[in-house]
């Protein structure tokens, strides 16, 4: 395990030990694991330990890998060879968020929450890079933030920016201003 990934595991650890406070606003309940987009492998050869460290300290872990998220729903869409030739006729392609794609993943999402996470879990989304140009990682946030009863830890490949809470997804699209708590590989 790589130095920073494993300084990500400890500092995830410690996160661990603090009790959990009940009664949280959904956005106080999301935790950024921020890494360089560099050890996006090292951290998705290591996500074990994440999972071991939440069962150490007695939660639940539920992993939901969003890397295939968009290849599946295009392979089910009746039209996907119209949309290749003109990928413009996708609702949001001009600005960078398929409108239909985004809901139809919160939707999926949702109810694998529901059907497997309680008040003791850790939702882990790993794969958000492979959002990029297709949804904003913030708009997943928002759409199934409300239906985790524990924790949602988002593996966020890209930087934040303390002095305005901003996140930049895999240090290359603007940033958005969010107020999760953010780990960090300390220094």
């Amino acid at each position: 395990m790589s130095s920073k990934v494993a300084k990500l595991v400890s500092t995830y650890r410690e996160y661990l030990e603090v009790p959990w406070q009940a009664g949280l606003a959904a956005i106080q309940r999301v935790i950024f694991a921020v890494y360089d987009k560099a050890d996006e492998l090292r951290l998705r050869a290591n996500v074990e330990e994440f999972a071991l460290a939440t069962q150490q300290a007695g939660k639940q872990w539920l992993l939901l890998d969003l890397t295939n998220a968009f290849p599946e729903w295009m392979a089910a869409q009746e039209y996907r060879d119209a949309y290749f030739e003109s990928p413009e006729d996708l609702a949001g392609y001009q600005t960078g968020e398929l409108t239909e794609f985004v809901s139809d993943l919160n939707t999926k999402l949702k109810a694998r929450i529901s059907a497997e996470a309680g008040p003791d879990s850790v939702v882990a989304l790993v794969g958000v890079g492979t959002l990029f140009g297709l949804a904003r990682v913030s708009s997943v946030v928002e759409g199934i933030k409300e239906a985790v009863p524990g924790r949602l830890l988002v593996f966020f490949p890209g930087e934040y920016h303390p002095e305005n809470h901003a996140y930049r997804l895999l240090d290359a699209r603007d940033g958005w201003n969010y107020l999760a708590v953010p780990l960090m590989a300390s220094e």
